[in-house]
């Protein structure tokens, strides 16, 4: 059974221009399998439309539905980019009958794929449990290339996601399957906090050699800080994969997620975070999970992940 589907330019609407002045103007929806080699600055846009791994880990579901939220939300948005950097969408990896392994297997290959053309992938989810698949397609990319696979994990999140996977995959499983399957394991957490993560992810965290920061501490008043961890964290690894949980946010401002709370950060110090990283060069891929539209107010939460595609992109142009 197929685990894709293509993309449809109807979801891509809003202001007419006949100037690329907005994003819907400038996308260009690509099947996968049409993907060239790409010579210039490219963003290739791929949905996870699955929320099986949160419905195992016990969540909310509705994230599955949350790519074309985004992309909505992102439609309407003004385009900055100059006119030979080009945008694909390029449809969605989903997840039929609850077979979670076979589409993150899917979602591996694509990335993979999307990183051989050249371009930078940017995953919009769809539950944190393509956190595992994201990670296994860099990985298979740079061992193709014959590159030495140092790749380090950046993870804006409440939540460590290290649970055990001995019952089976779960979207707060990734990093735990990730670790186990990787030595060395470069892994930084942004926003941990107390009251989401139990004594025994802390330990396993300790186990891992995890480096985090807690809610407490990663705000604005803490930036400079904030960002001598993340270089410190950028000089040990070739390669930095960045995921953004977007549960790891205040309910605020994201009210939308499978695993809301008022005691989240905001957005400012996520912003200023990314600037240290993309700044790095180092950046070889990112993903938005946990955009659950059936929670949403006001589609606030969609519009936050679409400010945050949107303010990568054109930072990268």
């Amino acid at each position: 059974m197929s685990h894709y589907i293509k993309p449809s330019k109807k979801i891509w609407t809003g202001r007419q221009s006949e100037q690329q002045l907005y994003l819907h103007e400038k996308v260009v929806c690509l099947p996968i399998g049409d993907l060239q080699r790409q010579s210039g600055k490219t963003f290739a846009l791929l949905g996870y439309a699955c929320d099986e791994g949160v419905k195992r880990n016990q969540g909310r579901v509705g994230a599955k539905d949350g790519p074309q939220h985004i992309r909505r939300a992102l439609a309407k948005m003004p385009n900055h980019l100059p006119q030979k950097k080009y945008v694909f969408d390029l449809g969605d990896v989903i997840c039929p009958d609850g077979d979670l392994e076979s589409a993150q297997q899917q979602l591996a290959e694509h990335v993979a794929q999307i990183l051989q053309s050249g371009a930078l992938p940017i995953l919009l989810g769809g539950g944190h449990d393509m956190a595992y698949g994201h990670y296994n397609g860099i990985k298979k990319y740079l061992i193709s290339e014959k590159r030495r696979p140092s790749i380090g994990i950046i993870n804006f999140d409440a939540h460590f996601d290290l649970r055990e996977d001995s019952n089976g995959a779960n979207s707060g499983t990734p990093f735990y399957q990730i670790a186990n399957e990787n030595d060395p394991f470069h892994y930084l957490c942004m926003g941990i906090r107390k009251d989401a993560n139990d004594r025994e992810l802390y330990r396993t965290a300790q186990k891992f050699g995890v480096k985090y920061l807690e809610r407490e501490t990663f705000r604005m008043q803490f930036v400079e800080e904030i960002n001598k961890w993340i270089k410190a964290f950028l000089k040990g690894v070739d390669h930095v994969y960045v995921t953004i949980d977007l549960d790891g946010f205040s309910s605020a401002f994201a009210p939308g997620v499978s695993a809301a709370s008022p005691m989240g950060y905001s957005q400012d110090i996520v912003l200023e975070s990314l600037k240290t990283i993309l700044s790095s060069n180092k950046l070889i891929s990112v993903d938005i999970a946990e955009m659950n539209p059936k929670y949403d107010v006001d589609d606030q939460t969609a519009k936050l992940a679409a400010s945050l595609v949107h303010f990568i992109v054109h930072s990268l142009s």
